[in-house]
């Protein structure tokens, strides 16, 4: 049998792409004295660390370009689909992804990381961060969710009022001492573990790009932001009172609050000012390091597409990472974005466009020096995990034009990346280099 469609068409892409990534370093040659190596920490396994609005590696900035994949934890528990975890890892480098952002939580659920307070099996998420290092990946954990999926805070007020405690909303996670220790001893638990593969503990790992509060953090219950505000407040510190060698980011999905009254503006819709979330204000606090931003127009706006989603998308990531040099002095990274493909009048060209209008906000930051750090895309899956995709799945040897735009964008990102690194005239013609790709 000949080889499929779907995988010429892949491979074809993958080729292109490589010519024109060598398009670009023939012209960078050109304009460049180069005194060094080109990329030469693109080999390192060094702690990605920040300094100002950019993510720093070696010395150099660091653009990330990556996805979410938020069950490999789960996966990797079981012998029998631990492959689809190594798969993962595999298509993502081979498009040049290089961060991932998955759950380092499931609470009291099939397969629990967490089986109750203070016990727990951490195997799974060992061997989730020994691949993401062979295939160099490196990972954002986030340490709890919102939600209720895989446990969350839900979950911590159910084993509060086992215990005898007397709660009233899922929201007392944020508030209530008891359920405050508990958070904090899964915390401690997982910075602290040694892993079983590497024999290397997780608070020392190079592999871990940054630790995440929670995913999505909401507390409707406080409109004004003061409890949701105080807990991020503690429990930044109380993380880099364990790790301070890593970043550390809040997991926000970007909404304005009442500090920002001439930011709303931006928000996707009157309710988001309602959630207990806001951004300036949660990032100023002392501990987090870059700055959390999600994107979901059809979830936000409407269900219907339309080119009014897109016209958001501009608008909402310009004015963050504006908020990241302006307000906050750090990096911003897009850590969600997608569309889903139940969606009324979903089309690729709506989802192509939704991809490149995000991928473009955070090259024409880079391009300048500024605080876009990068974005992750929600979500990537392997063949053969179809009845785990919520619509959103991006499953690379199915969607040649979804591969293209992102192999393209990690190709700009890593130029940008090596070329920071050349010691070189900046007379040159850095943005010149990059016009035509």
């Amino acid at each position: 049998m000949g080889i499929p469609y779907m995988f010429k068409s892949l491979s074809l892409i993958l080729i292109l792409n490589h010519l024109t990534c060598l398009a670009i370093i023939s012209e960078l040659e050109e304009d460049h004295e180069i005194v060094g190596d080109a990329g030469n920490h693109v080999d390192s396994w060094s702690m990605v660390q920040k300094k100002g609005n950019q993510f720093m590696l070696d010395g150099q900035p660091f653009y990330v370009n990556g996805f979410n994949t938020y069950w490999l934890m789960i996966f990797a528990v079981d012998e029998s689909t631990r492959p689809k975890v190594s798969a993962v890892f595999q298509e993502a480098s081979s498009v040049g992804l290089s961060v991932c952002r998955t759950w380092a939580f499931n609470d009291g659920q099939w397969r629990a990381l967490q089986k109750s307070p203070n016990v727990y099996d951490e195997q799974g998420l060992d061997f989730v961060v020994s691949e993401a290092k062979k295939y160099k990946v490196r990972l954002i954990l986030s340490l709890v969710n919102n939600w209720e999926a895989y446990g969350g805070k839900s979950q911590y007020v159910k084993w509060g009022k086992a215990a005898g405690l007397n709660l009233t909303s899922d929201d007392d996670f944020y508030s209530h001492p008891t359920l405050r220790s508990y958070y904090k001893s899964h915390v401690k638990t997982v910075l602290n573990r040694v892993n079983t593969i590497t024999n290397i503990t997780y608070k020392d790992d190079p592999t871990i790009f940054a630790w995440e509060l929670i995913n999505e953090p909401r507390c409707e219950s406080d409109p004004s932001g003061d409890k949701l505000q105080a807990w991020i407040e503690e429990m930044s510190v109380y993380v880099k009172s364990i790790d301070p060698k890593h970043l550390l980011q809040i997991g926000s999905e970007g909404f304005y609050g009442e500090s920002t009254p001439n930011k709303v503006q931006f928000n996707p819709n009157t309710y988001a000012q309602q959630v207990g979330t806001d951004f300036i204000r949660n990032h100023q606090v002392l501990g987090v390091d870059f700055a959390s931003v999600h994107i979901y127009p059809d979830s936000w706006i409407s269900q219907a597409i339309s080119d009014a989603h897109i016209e958001f998308v501009r608008s909402w990531t310009q004015a963050h990472i504006d908020d990241a040099e302006n307000y906050l002095g750090m990096p911003v990274m897009f850590t969600e974005f997608g569309v889903s493909r139940k969606d009324p009048g979903y089309n690729l060209t709506y989802h192509d466009a939704l991809l490149s209008s995000v991928y473009q906000s955070v090259l024409n930051s880079t391009k300048r020096g500024g605080g876009g750090g990068g974005s992750l895309v929600w979500q990537l899956f392997p063949q053969g995990t179809d009845y785990m995709d919520d619509g959103y799945a991006v499953v690379l040897s199915k969607n040649p034009s979804l591969s293209h735009i992102i192999s393209l964008q990690s190709t700009r990102l890593n130029m940008l990346n090596s070329l920071c690194s050349w010691k070189c005239r900046w007379s040159c013609k850095k943005k010149h280099a990059f016009s035509d790709y």
